[in-house]
Protein backbone atom coordinates (compact mmCIF):
# COMPACT_ATOMS: atom_id res chain seq x y z
CA UNK A 1 0.00 0.00 0.00
CA UNK A 2 1.58 2.96 -0.72
CA UNK A 3 1.61 6.27 0.75
CA UNK A 4 -0.80 9.26 -0.30
CA UNK A 5 1.24 12.50 -1.33
CA UNK A 6 1.69 15.37 0.69
CA UNK A 7 3.69 17.58 -1.90
CA UNK A 8 6.56 18.22 -3.69
CA UNK A 9 9.95 19.67 -1.84
CA UNK A 10 12.02 21.61 -4.48
CA UNK A 11 15.76 22.64 -2.39
CA UNK A 12 17.61 25.69 -3.40
CA UNK A 13 20.98 26.90 -2.86
CA UNK A 14 20.46 30.44 -1.65
CA UNK A 15 17.59 32.93 -0.39
CA UNK A 16 17.46 34.73 -3.68
CA UNK A 17 16.51 31.52 -5.50
CA UNK A 18 14.08 30.54 -2.91
CA UNK A 19 12.46 34.44 -2.76
CA UNK A 20 11.87 34.30 -6.16
CA UNK A 21 10.60 30.63 -6.59
CA UNK A 22 7.88 31.66 -4.14
CA UNK A 23 7.37 34.58 -5.84
CA UNK A 24 6.82 32.78 -9.27
CA UNK A 25 5.02 29.77 -7.96
CA UNK A 26 2.29 32.42 -6.79
CA UNK A 27 2.05 34.38 -9.90
CA UNK A 28 1.77 31.06 -11.29
CA UNK A 29 -1.66 30.45 -9.13
CA UNK A 30 -0.41 28.20 -6.20
CA UNK A 31 -1.88 28.97 -3.11
CA UNK A 32 -1.13 26.25 -0.73
CA UNK A 33 3.02 26.85 -0.22
CA UNK A 34 5.37 26.56 2.36
CA UNK A 35 8.53 27.79 2.47
CA UNK A 36 11.79 26.18 4.64
CA UNK A 37 14.67 28.38 5.29
CA UNK A 38 17.95 28.76 8.15
CA UNK A 39 16.99 32.35 8.74
CA UNK A 40 14.64 35.03 8.02
CA UNK A 41 13.90 35.99 4.10
CA UNK A 42 12.86 39.92 3.68
CA UNK A 43 10.17 39.78 1.67
CA UNK A 44 9.54 36.01 1.59
CA UNK A 45 6.03 36.33 3.89
CA UNK A 46 4.35 38.20 1.55
CA UNK A 47 5.50 36.39 -1.06
CA UNK A 48 3.91 33.26 0.30
CA UNK A 49 0.63 35.63 0.74
CA UNK A 50 0.01 33.27 4.44
CA UNK A 51 -3.68 32.78 5.14
CA UNK A 52 -5.54 35.13 7.42
CA UNK A 53 -4.81 35.31 11.27
CA UNK A 54 -8.23 34.47 13.34
CA UNK A 55 -6.44 34.96 16.84
CA UNK A 56 -7.50 38.51 16.95
CA UNK A 57 -10.80 37.87 16.74
CA UNK A 58 -10.96 34.75 19.07
CA UNK A 59 -9.06 36.82 21.56
CA UNK A 60 -11.71 39.33 21.59
CA UNK A 61 -14.38 36.80 21.94
CA UNK A 62 -12.68 35.25 24.91
CA UNK A 63 -12.40 38.54 26.60
CA UNK A 64 -15.93 39.51 25.78
CA UNK A 65 -16.76 36.05 27.23
CA UNK A 66 -14.86 36.39 30.21
CA UNK A 67 -15.50 39.61 31.31
CA UNK A 68 -19.26 38.93 30.69
CA UNK A 69 -19.55 35.64 32.58
CA UNK A 70 -18.02 36.89 34.99
CA UNK A 71 -20.11 40.08 35.86
CA UNK A 72 -22.35 37.73 35.39
CA UNK A 73 -22.07 35.31 38.31
CA UNK A 74 -20.96 38.08 40.55
CA UNK A 75 -24.50 39.87 40.09
CA UNK A 76 -26.48 36.79 39.90
CA UNK A 77 -24.55 35.79 43.17
CA UNK A 78 -24.94 39.28 44.95
CA UNK A 79 -28.39 40.64 43.95
CA UNK A 80 -30.57 37.72 42.96
CA UNK A 81 -29.08 34.27 44.42
CA UNK A 82 -27.96 35.43 48.40
CA UNK A 83 -28.51 39.56 48.62
CA UNK A 84 -27.23 41.38 51.49
CA UNK A 85 -28.20 44.34 52.99
CA UNK A 86 -24.66 45.97 53.98
CA UNK A 87 -24.98 49.44 55.27
CA UNK A 88 -28.00 50.34 53.50
CA UNK A 89 -26.14 49.93 50.29
CA UNK A 90 -28.30 48.45 46.73
CA UNK A 91 -27.12 44.57 46.46
CA UNK A 92 -26.31 45.35 42.76
CA UNK A 93 -23.02 48.01 42.82
CA UNK A 94 -21.44 47.37 39.91
CA UNK A 95 -18.27 50.10 40.80
CA UNK A 96 -17.56 46.67 43.32
CA UNK A 97 -17.91 44.15 40.46
CA UNK A 98 -15.98 45.62 37.72
CA UNK A 99 -12.33 45.01 38.96
CA UNK A 100 -12.82 40.87 39.22
CA UNK A 101 -15.09 41.18 36.14
CA UNK A 102 -11.82 42.92 34.32
CA UNK A 103 -9.59 40.42 35.27
CA UNK A 104 -11.30 37.69 33.85
CA UNK A 105 -11.48 39.68 30.93
CA UNK A 106 -7.64 39.54 30.93
CA UNK A 107 -7.46 36.18 31.71
CA UNK A 108 -9.54 34.40 29.05
CA UNK A 109 -8.53 36.75 26.36
CA UNK A 110 -4.67 35.36 27.10
CA UNK A 111 -6.25 31.91 27.18
CA UNK A 112 -8.17 32.16 24.22
CA UNK A 113 -5.26 33.96 22.05
CA UNK A 114 -2.73 31.13 23.10
CA UNK A 115 -5.16 28.24 21.97
CA UNK A 116 -6.21 30.14 18.76
CA UNK A 117 -2.46 30.59 17.80
CA UNK A 118 -1.90 26.25 18.70
CA UNK A 119 -4.55 26.08 16.50
CA UNK A 120 -3.70 28.20 13.82
CA UNK A 121 -0.22 26.60 13.77
CA UNK A 122 -1.26 23.39 13.52
CA UNK A 123 0.45 22.74 17.03
CA UNK A 124 0.75 20.09 19.10
CA UNK A 125 2.04 18.23 15.73
CA UNK A 126 4.17 15.60 16.75
CA UNK A 127 5.25 14.80 13.05
CA UNK A 128 5.58 16.35 9.31
CA UNK A 129 6.14 14.72 7.06
CA UNK A 130 9.12 16.88 5.55
CA UNK A 131 11.21 15.29 8.75
CA UNK A 132 11.17 11.66 6.82
CA UNK A 133 13.46 13.34 4.10
CA UNK A 134 16.80 13.15 4.81
CA UNK A 135 17.81 16.07 2.61
CA UNK A 136 15.31 18.53 4.71
CA UNK A 137 17.99 18.11 7.66
CA UNK A 138 20.24 21.09 5.70
CA UNK A 139 17.36 23.22 5.82
CA UNK A 140 18.26 24.33 9.27
CA UNK A 141 21.39 25.06 8.72
CA UNK A 142 22.65 26.07 5.00
CA UNK A 143 19.70 24.82 2.55
CA UNK A 144 16.61 26.89 1.12
CA UNK A 145 13.33 24.36 0.62
CA UNK A 146 9.64 25.55 -0.94
CA UNK A 147 6.95 23.07 -0.41
CA UNK A 148 3.90 22.69 -3.11
CA UNK A 149 1.18 21.10 -1.00
CA UNK A 150 -0.79 17.86 -2.78
CA UNK A 151 -4.20 19.49 -1.78
CA UNK A 152 -3.22 22.76 -3.64
CA UNK A 153 -6.58 22.92 -6.62
CA UNK A 154 -3.59 23.99 -9.32
CA UNK A 155 -1.71 20.95 -7.82
CA UNK A 156 -1.13 18.22 -10.69
CA UNK A 157 2.14 15.85 -9.96
CA UNK A 158 3.74 15.51 -13.58
CA UNK A 159 2.88 19.52 -14.76
CA UNK A 160 3.93 21.01 -10.93
CA UNK A 161 6.96 18.81 -11.24
CA UNK A 162 7.68 20.26 -14.63
CA UNK A 163 6.79 23.88 -13.42
CA UNK A 164 8.95 23.19 -10.40
CA UNK A 165 12.01 22.10 -12.34
CA UNK A 166 11.96 25.60 -14.72
CA UNK A 167 12.56 27.05 -11.12
CA UNK A 168 16.27 25.85 -11.43
CA UNK A 169 15.75 23.85 -7.97
CA UNK A 170 18.93 21.51 -6.78
CA UNK A 171 16.76 18.76 -6.49
CA UNK A 172 13.13 18.07 -6.39
CA UNK A 173 11.73 15.25 -3.88
CA UNK A 174 8.11 13.51 -3.61
CA UNK A 175 7.13 13.70 -0.09
CA UNK A 176 4.65 10.97 0.95
CA UNK A 177 2.57 11.78 4.20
Amino acid sequence: MSARLHGLLAEFADAEQLHGAALRTRREGYVFLEAYSPYAIEGLAEALHPRKVHVPFWTLVGGILGGGIMYFVEWYSAAIDYPINVGGRPPFSWPAFFPPAFEMTLLWASVFGVFAMLIGNGLPRLHHPLFAIPEFERGSSDRFFLLLRAHDPRFDLPRSRDFLATLAPLSIIEVAE
